[in-house]
């Protein structure tokens, strides 16, 4: 089955509801009307020799042109490759040497500067969304004709996208349609899709589902590249304007919302959800978000590029006991595991390949519930391995016929089966005091209101250092240090800033961290 089939399905559905608003070029397309570009983008494609199987490199920024071209890719069977600035030029260079590009899309800024690079110097097909030049053909020239769908198969492969690398470095994702639509259907539960929704899109996998439940997707003109960084004026106008009724972003950008609007003394009042995710999402930011927006479901998602979704949980949900257990030094709450995965807890190896295992000796590996250990999962919508197997070793478990993948995120289950997450395996310390977990440290700093961004690092001569981003004096720094007695903290210290992430700018960079610390 071809994922486009459900954009075909709600083209008959909902024809003249919009699809996808662009609000930086102020263009729209209702369901239909998109349908129907995306078969005429799709003929021009067929039109200029591309075939089932070829790989087209989508290097356009988010907007409705970019959006139609990758539909109208897989409407043709073909792979949409979509780089992402946060994997780096190196990884996309490597992976167009592996899986060369049939085609280029993009700018005339973006067909000059790949003039430079061999690898996609030798892309012999190209196309502008904008005005034609040299050698470049415009979609603004193409005509009426359509092109029929293309039938695929359930393992035809359909986009190519890289991982964040927080498991490794960046590494190519190849997707098929059967992974898509899996992904899809455990989104559209997650998060609760549905048809006449207006989401605020941030994230663009998350268009794909959007499209397929029937949901508004609104574009905003702004630049998402830095979503900690970004003007939030703008992003508060459009959800205001458009009407918009839910959104899932970084944590990181829903903050700044959050602070814009409440120093404003307004509310996001056409809100009814938001999801975040992506990175940690501490107790105070969901209380922020829930003030920002009041009308409005709260939900911390917690997935990653491999598994997305692997578990959430409602803000209204998190009772009394689970806040003085965070702020204790528990962990993080992430939630209820979502009912299309499999979850397990299993001792802590990271770094070291499992190989392939018996179902007996994974069972061993299990941890007892209250334990700790990495956090691993299969399921339909779990990715089974990378492009050419490159990171399978590391990051996956062959039990018998099933995948397991290691997330590399330490956690354990409680009685009720949610699950906790304690940070990163490889950011966890061993010192003489024992163990210390990065989020159950940081996540029981964030109580303090001074507190923008913890971190928890070992530094030479200072033991277990936390740093803490904020407006902070060394009142606020002693007071905070009392607090956390039970941390065993050598030093408290304030930073300027906390290296983060570059895609969704709310990742801690512990390495960076600790290379920047001042010495005692």
């Amino acid at each position: 089955m071809n994922l486009l089939e459900l954009l075909d399905q709600r083209a008959e559905e909902r024809p003249d509801a919009v699809a996808i608003a662009d609000l930086a070029s102020d263009r729209s397309l209702g369901f239909a009307a998109l349908d129907a570009a995306v078969a005429r983008r799709a003929a021009t494609l067929r039109n200029a020799g591309l075939r089932p199987g070829d790989t087209l490199l989508v290097a356009e920024p988010a907007s409705l042109d970019l959006y139609v071209t990758v539909l109208a890719a897989l409407h043709q069977g073909m792979i949409a490759m979509i780089p992402d600035p946060a994997a780096g030029l190196e990884v996309v260079r490597d992976t167009c040497r592996r899986r060369p590009p049939a085609a280029l899309v993009s700018s005339a800024r973006g067909h000059a500067k790949s003039l430079l690079l061999p690898e996609l110097r030798r892309i012999p097909r190209r196309f502008t969304s904008g005005a034609r030049l040299p050698g470049v053909r415009s979609f603004r020239r193409e005509g009426d004709a359509r092109a029929e769908m293309v039938a695929v198969r359930e393992d035809t492969p359909a986009l190519l996208t890289f991982t964040s690398g927080s498991t490794g470095g960046p590494k190519a994702v190849l997707r098929t349609h059967g992974f898509l639509r899996a992904q899809h259907d455990a989104v559209a539960h997650a998060l609760a899709l549905a048809p006449g929704q207006v989401d605020l899109t941030t994230l663009p996998i998350f268009l794909l589902g959007n499209l397929a439940a029937g949901v508004t997707s609104v574009l905003p003109d702004a630049n998402m590249t830095r979503p900690g960084a970004l003007d939030a004026a703008p992003l508060v106008a459009a959800i205001a304007s458009q009407g918009v009724t839910r959104t899932a972003a970084s944590p990181a950008l829903l903050e700044r919302l959050a602070e814009h609007v409440l120093a404003s003394g307004s509310t996001l009042d056409t809100l009814e959800q938001v999801f975040t995710g992506g990175a940690p999402v501490f107790p105070r930011v969901l209380a922020k978000l829930q003030e920002a927006a009041p009308r409005a479901r709260v939900v911390a998602v917690y997935g990653s590029s491999e598994a997305e979704p692997i578990a959430h949980v409602d803000a209204a949900r998190i009772e009394p006991a689970d806040l003085d257990a965070m702020y204790a030094g528990r962990g993080l709450l992430a939630g209820e595991p979502v009912p299309e995965i499999r979850l397990r807890v299993v001792e802590d190896r990271w770094g070291r390949p499992y190989g392939k295992l018996e179902e007996r000796g994974f069972d061993a590996l299990a941890c007892a519930q209250g334990l700790p250990g990495e956090i691993v999962v299969a399921g339909r919508h779990v990715l089974d391995g990378y492009l050419d197997g490159a990171g399978d070793a590391q990051t996956k478990i062959r039990v018998g016929d099933t995948v397991w993948h290691r997330t590399g995120d330490a956690g354990y289950l409680d009685e009720r089966g949610r699950l906790w997450l304690l940070g990163r395996c490889r950011a966890r310390l061993q010192d003489e005091h024992g163990t210390a977990w990065p989020f159950a440290i940081e996540c029981a700093a964030s109580r303090f209101p001074f507190v923008r961004r913890s971190a928890l690092v070992a530094a030479n001569g200072s033991g277990r250092v936390l740093a803490v981003e904020g407006e902070a004096s060394a009142q606020d720094l002693h007071a905070l240090e009392a607090a956390l007695g039970w941390a065993q903290l050598g030093r408290v210290l304030a930073v300027p800033e906390i290296p983060v992430d570059a895609r969704h700018n709310a990742k801690v960079d512990y390495t960076a961290l600790a290379e920047v610390l001042p010495a005692r």
